[in-house]
């Protein structure tokens, strides 16, 4: 995201993630999440929602009422709303890494309680774009599908909310099913840390975009996985596989910086000779400027090209 682009969304309301661990309903969380991150949009002088008119399509229940076209109700008594550009359909398919590695967390939320709440926001901002949602959770296998649907918003919302951490982690398997089963083009937006080599998370994001799919990747990352801030000797486990490493963190700070700055360049590169939009998203940071990286890329994807 730009300067100018954060600076306009500064009065926005944004929500930390230590006030989004105390909200219990996952719902609540989304909607409440969502609605103030449009408001702030609306608010903005240069980064509202496109406006370009698509069509008219009858009132539903739920719509806003402002949104009613009068003119088109004095000539036809019916009611009718207007839809633009940005609001036209779309297939958005969310898949959400629940390897065990997602449940590592140093602050108010893991990687994994940040990607649930990630993963229910994008829900409710697709269901009111009138979306056909899809969810896919997944391991080293796929763990739980629900099919793309304009009417799946709730089964998403259970799925997610009761979800539990996974076995360990493989990219590949779950991702080929996923290409298989695909039938229509639409958005994927793939959450997850990236616990594998980029060239192999390269190969299995190929399958996706085979599909034709225009596709999304989230880095979840913690913050002491960036920064490594950890004092005194101590034994760290690996959450995958549950191997178990002395460290000095002092002796090793400065080379585990360089490999995971490496590693995020490995995957930058990576994913774009691949065409896949990637993002690393800090999960102490507020969710609204994720929000923010999706909608941009969502309206890049749909505009002519």
């Amino acid at each position: 995201m730009t300067t100018r682009a954060r600076d306009d969304l500064s009065g926005t309301s944004f929500l930390d993630p230590t006030v989004l661990a105390t909200i219990g309903n996952l719902e609540l969380l989304a909607r409440t999440v969502v609605d103030g991150f449009l408001h702030g949009l609306h608010r903005s002088a240069r980064l509202g929602l496109s406006m370009e008119f698509a069509e008219h399509r009858p009132y539903m229940p739920g719509d806003e009422i402002r949104r009613i076209d009068w003119r088109v109700y004095a000539r036809t008594d019916r009611f009718y709303v207007k839809e633009y550009e940005a609001e036209t359909h779309a297939t958005v398919t969310l898949l959400l890494d629940i390897s065990p590695s997602m449940a590592y967390g140093t602050g108010a939320l893991t990687k994994l309680d940040y990607g649930r709440f990630l993963t229910a926001c994008l829900a409710w901002f697709s269901a009111r774009q009138r979306d056909r949602i899809g969810l896919v959770l997944f391991d080293r296998e796929i763990v739980k599908y629900v099919p793309p649907s304009t009417r799946h918003l709730q089964s998403v919302l259970h799925t997610i909310e009761t979800l539990t951490p996974g076995r360990p982690g493989d990219l590949g398997p779950p991702l080929q099913r996923v290409a298989e089963q695909a039938r229509r083009r639409g958005i994927m937006v793939l959450i997850s840390d990236f616990y594998e080599d980029p060239e192999r998370v390269g190969e299995a994001l190929e399958l996706l975009r085979a599909t034709g799919a225009d596709v999304m990747a989230f880095h979840l990352l913690d913050p002491a996985e960036i920064e490594f801030p950890f004092e005194g000797a101590a034994t760290f486990q690996d959450l995958e596989h549950g191997e178990r490493l002395p460290v000095v963190p002092e002796d090793q700070r400065t080379r585990y910086q360089d490999l995971m700055r490496a590693h995020i360049a490995g995957l930058t590169t990576r994913m774009a000779s691949t065409g896949v939009d990637y993002s690393v998203c800090d999960v102490s940071k507020p969710l609204d400027y994720v929000l923010y990286e999706y909608l941009a890329r969502r309206q890049f994807l749909r505009s002519p090209r």
